[in-house]
C-alpha cells in the first residue's frame, strides 16, 4: 500500500457506481494470502476481491486487504487492512492497520484491544446529543424506509456531528479508541466489520444489529458504540427522532 500510494497503478470498476478495485488491492491481498497458506493451508479464506476458498476448517480467515479503496485511489490516506479470524462461528481475533498513520489496532476475544499495544478502550458519553458519530454510506441505496440519508439529516438538524471516513474499519477502530461514540451503517459485508466489530467489544463497546440482536457479520445492518448511547442511536435508525 505504501510502496503505490498517490502514484499511478490500475484501477477498475466493480458493479455499481464508484465500486472500486485497484492493482493494489490485489498485490495487498496476494500478500495476505501467501502468509496464511505458509502457516495455515488447510485454513477457510473468505476475501473481498477474491470471494471464498472454501475447506473443511474450524478457522475462516475474513480479509479486506483496502478498506477504503476510493480514499486510497484518491490518495487520501484513511485506508487500512482489516483480517479477522474465526473459529467455530465466532470471531477470535482482529486486526487492523493503517500504515499511513502507523496505527495497528488489534484484539483476541476475552484479552482486550489494542493500539500499538496499549490497551484502549470505548469513551463514556452518556447522551447522544452530545456524541460524536461516525457513518458512511452504501453505493447502491437500499429501497427502505429511514434510510441513510434520513438518518443523516435527522442527526445532524439536531447538531450532532457525524463523520463519514470512507472505511468501516477505521470507523469501528475509532469508536474503540473513544474518538468516536458511535458509528451505524445500512450495508456492510463480513469483511468490513469481521476484525473492527471484535475490537469495539473488546474496548468495552456494544455492536448489534438494527434489531438490537447480536451482531452477526452475515447480514448487512451494525450499530456499534460506547454502549451507554447505544439504544439512542438504536431508536433513531429505526424512525425515532434524537433526544
Amino acid at each position: 500500500m505504501k510502496e503505490y500510494f498517490d502514484k499511478h497503478f490500475t484501477i477498475s470498476n466493480k458493479e455499481g457506481i464508484n465500486n472500486l478495485v485497484t492493482e493494489v488491492d490485489h498485490k495487498s491481498e496476494e500478500a495476505i494470502f501467501g502468509v496464511i497458506r505458509h502457516h495455515y493451508p488447510d485454513h477457510f479464506i473468505l476475501s473481498e476481491e477474491s470471494g471464498a476458498f472454501v475447506q473443511d476448517s474450524r478457522y475462516k480467515w475474513i480479509i479486506d486487504p483496502i478498506d477504503g479503496t476510493v480514499n486510497y485511489a484518491n490518495g487520501i490516506p484513511i485506508c487500512a487492512v482489516s483480517v479477522g479470524v474465526e473459529k467455530d462461528g465466532i470471531m477470535e481475533m482482529g486486526a487492523v492497520y493503517n500504515p499511513f498513520i502507523g496505527e495497528f489496532f488489534f484484539a483476541q476475544r476475552g484479552y482486550g484491544a489494542t493500539l500499538n499495544d496499549r490497551k484502549i478502550q470505548v469513551s463514556d458519553k452518556t447522551e447522544l446529543s452530545k456524541s460524536c458519530l461516525v457513518t458512511g454510506f452504501p453505493y447502491t441505496y437500499l429501497d427502505e424506509p429511514n434510510g441513510p440519508l434520513q438518518v443523516f439529516e435527522k442527526l445532524i438538524r439536531k447538531g450532532v456531528p457525524v463523520r463519514r471516513l470512507g472505511s468501516a474499519a477505521i470507523d469501528l477502530c475509532w469508536v474503540a479508541a473513544g474518538r468516536f461514540d458511535g458509528f451505524y451503517e445500512h450495508k456492510l459485508q463480513a469483511w468490513d466489520s469481521a476484525a473492527g466489530f471484535l475490537i469495539v467489544e473488546e474496548a468495552g463497546g456494544k455492536v448489534t444489529d438494527f434489531k438490537g440482536d447480536h451482531y452477526s457479520l452475515y447480514q448487512p445492518h451494525i450499530i456499534a458504540t460506547n454502549g451507554k448511547i447505544h439504544e439512542q442511536v438504536l431508536k433513531v435508525v429505526n424512525g425515532g427522532e434524537v433526544e
